[in-house]
């Protein structure tokens, strides 16, 4: 057997297809973190969150329950503006606490803001709120021509 070197040919990596979307994107992400890192911390976490909110659908009725904690019904605020339903709190909390020699004072407060558009065939006018447990639950009934079955259309054939 003959030990024969061989030229390899070596190639400049194939280029890799560019994405239009790729840099839009890394820009929308590089805006909202310095977004959330501009506003100011309150929601037990060091950068501002909203309250976590899960929206349910049963035949009579939409739930919509918000996290809350350290929040009373006097610290929220639920209104209805035309179709949109408008959640408003404001957190204010301090903490003291003095021992010898050691003394500390922790405030933590800001204020958030959540709106939802109504679906058709929500009872504006009985809508209900209640706070319990730190959990905000909306309760959205449907009107009575909302709540029917789906009427069958017969398909004929022409």
């Amino acid at each position: 057997m003959a030990n024969t070197e061989v030229d390899v040919k070596k190639s400049a990596p194939a280029p890799q297809p560019r994405d239009p979307w790729r840099s839009f994107r890394n820009e929308m992400d590089r805006v909202f973190e310095q977004f959330g890192q501009s506003l100011s911390p309150w929601w037990g976490g060091e950068s501002a969150k909203l309250p976590s909110v899960d929206i349910t659908e049963t035949d009579k009725a939409f739930t919509l329950t918000a996290e809350l904690p350290g929040l009373s019904a006097e610290d929220v605020d639920v209104s209805l503006e035309g179709r949109t339903l408008v959640v408003k709190g404001e957190k204010q909390q301090e903490t003291k606490t003095e021992e010898k020699n050691y003394h500390l004072t922790e405030r933590s407060y800001g204020s958030f803001e959540r709106s939802f558009y109504l679906p058709d065939g929500v009872d504006a006018d009985a809508i209900d709120a209640s706070v319990a447990k730190g959990v905000l639950t909306v309760t959205l009934p449907k009107l009575p021509s909302a709540t029917g079955t789906a009427k069958k259309i017969e398909v004929k054939t022409a």
